[in-house]
């Protein structure tokens, strides 16, 4: 029983093996890229918001594909019957999500950014009133 299960218990191998979901017509690159959908999303995320933020794409033009994809995967793509065109559209849907939110988070950051230095300067301007010499 040792040798079958390559030095573990049969329950530690099942219990490696539980995350580990196949479906039904699955291949390898599909499986691939269900694991690493994340990091795939977050790559290509990575890359437009660069170019958002360098203006060499409109920020409209990312809010309607934004649009198109996640429209495509709850239509289609959520349901579909192959395994890569679902992965194919959660990829595309969330990546183009995570787009849609940078022009958002860069916005929020320059104010916080802005508050901060009025909270430095009325800092700065209350201890020079302050000062007694």
């Amino acid at each position: 029983m040792q040798t079958l299960f390559l030095g573990h218990s049969p329950c530690n191998y099942l219990g490696l093996m539980s995350n580990l979901v196949v479906e039904h017509r699955e291949g390898s690159f599909s499986r691939g890229l269900r694991r690493r959908r994340f990091i795939v999303a977050g790559g290509v995320a990575t890359v437009e918001a660069v170019l958002v933020l360098a203006d060499l794409v409109p920020w409209w033009a990312v809010v309607v594909a934004a649009v198109a994809a996640m429209a495509f995967y709850v239509g289609v793509g959520r349901a579909h019957s192959v395994p890569i065109i679902r992965s194919v559209s959660w990829v595309a849907a969330a990546s183009q999500l995570v787009v849609v939110l940078v022009p958002v988070a860069v916005v929020l950051l320059g104010f916080l950014a802005f508050v901060g230095v009025v909270v430095l300067a009325v800092l700065a301007l209350i201890v020079l009133l302050l000062d007694r010499r």
